[in-house]
């Protein structure tokens, strides 16, 4: 994965939006880590024209062992690419993924107001689960972040733990992946 290209999808929300609590974009360097980091158990999905459109990828959601089901989610699309239909596509395949792996709950953090992400979200089947009131200060303002969260499973008891990217069966991460390609076409 091309981690300039990331940064420079992910560089302007940092610089000009109050979309991502981050002020100052990362390194190329910083963002190689991110991605090398994480990336062998939560996935990081680009897509790709002559350069990279947008990417979603999923975190950790909590370090407690208790939140080992859940995950925090999130997407970023370049500003000519908005609305038509990449980030559904590229949320289509991670949360494949995500089910593959067994998560039981995907979260998503929005800095309020963001209509356009809630209502990908909500398309997506994610429901609003509560509202942090004036907790992060950027750009001049305070800001809400509202948190959304999709049941990926059911909440049975004793429930098999997430595993990692590489023991998906080849199968499930093309069906996976497939499934969002088609929504590009």
């Amino acid at each position: 994965m091309d981690a300039g290209q990331i940064l420079e999808v992910y560089a302007p929300f940092c610089r000009d939006t109050f979309i991502t609590f981050e002020n100052e974009p990362p390194t190329e360097a910083e963002m190689k880590a991110r991605v090398e980091s994480k990336s062998s158990f939560y996935p990081w999905l680009v897509c790709e024209g002559p350069a990279i459109l947008g990417f979603a990828r999923a975190t950790e959601h909590r370090q407690r062992a208790a939140y080992q089901w859940a995950t925090d989610v999130s997407i970023y699309v370049v500003a000519g690419q908005r609305g038509r239909g990449l980030g559904r596509a590229l949320y289509t395949s991670l949360l494949a993924l995500l089910k593959s792996q067994r998560f039981l709950r995907a979260c998503a953090g929005i800095a309020l107001p963001n209509p356009a992400s809630v209502a990908l979200h909500e398309a997506m089947g994610f429901r609003p689960v509560g509202v942090f009131p004036s907790i992060g200060y950027k750009l001049g303002s305070w800001r809400d972040v509202g948190w959304w969260q999709l049941m990926l499973g059911a909440s049975d008891s004793d429930p098999p733990l997430p595993t990692s990217l590489g023991r998906i069966a080849p199968r499930e991460l093309s069906a996976a992946l497939a499934a969002g390609n088609l929504m590009l076409r």
